[in-house]
């Protein structure tokens, strides 16, 4: 089984605004320097975006601004110290698998 069109057009859409600087909710958040020198950050944001992605039967994504939104808010906190996420993340969003 492969991931659906729109599965993998939801994790090609975020990479692109993560990677470009271009993500409508990090907007002046200094994060782009974290490629290839804190890969951890980054690792943890697309970890927290595809424990969160929901699909249904058909492998329709149901909540990418919800996924895409906790995953920002990591980042976000990762950068700004003083940014507190809420809700706090629960133990299966941030697992790495």
């Amino acid at each position: 089984m492969r991931l659906s069109h729109q599965v993998s057009g939801a994790l090609r859409t975020f990479s692109y605004f993560l990677a470009s600087g271009t993500h409508y909710m990090l907007e002046g958040v200094s994060y782009l320097d974290l490629f290839g020198k804190e890969p951890s950050a980054i690792e943890q944001t697309y970890a927290i975006f595809a424990n969160v992605l929901e699909i249904d039967e058909a492998g329709n994504v149901t909540n990418l601004n919800h996924a895409e939104k906790r995953a920002a808010d990591y980042l976000r906190s990762y950068c700004d110290p003083g940014f507190k996420v809420e809700p706090p993340f629960e133990e299966w969003e941030v697992a790495l698998h």
